[in-house]
């Protein structure tokens, strides 16, 4: 989060049926637990998207040019 410049209102660990993470738009960051079961790799990429999404409110060409940045620098 320092990295990114963002500073999440809140984080919550919860069971999820379809997602590892969600961002609200009130900066509340959820995250699934079985997240902790993953590899290092996907752990970090779910985390860096959700922080991205406190940013950059949605999937487009600037999501994703930051993404690639800050996974590619990591």
């Amino acid at each position: 989060a320092e990295r990114l410049g963002v500073t999440p209102r809140e984080i919550r660990l919860r069971p999820m049926k379809r997602k590892w993470g969600s961002c609200s738009t009130g900066g509340r960051l959820t995250f699934n637990v079985e997240l902790l079961r993953q590899p290092a790799g996907v752990r970090r990429r779910v985390i860096v998207e959700e922080l991205l999404h406190l940013q950059v409110p949605n999937h487009g060409k600037l999501f994703r040019a930051l993404l690639r940045a800050y996974l590619e620098e990591g």
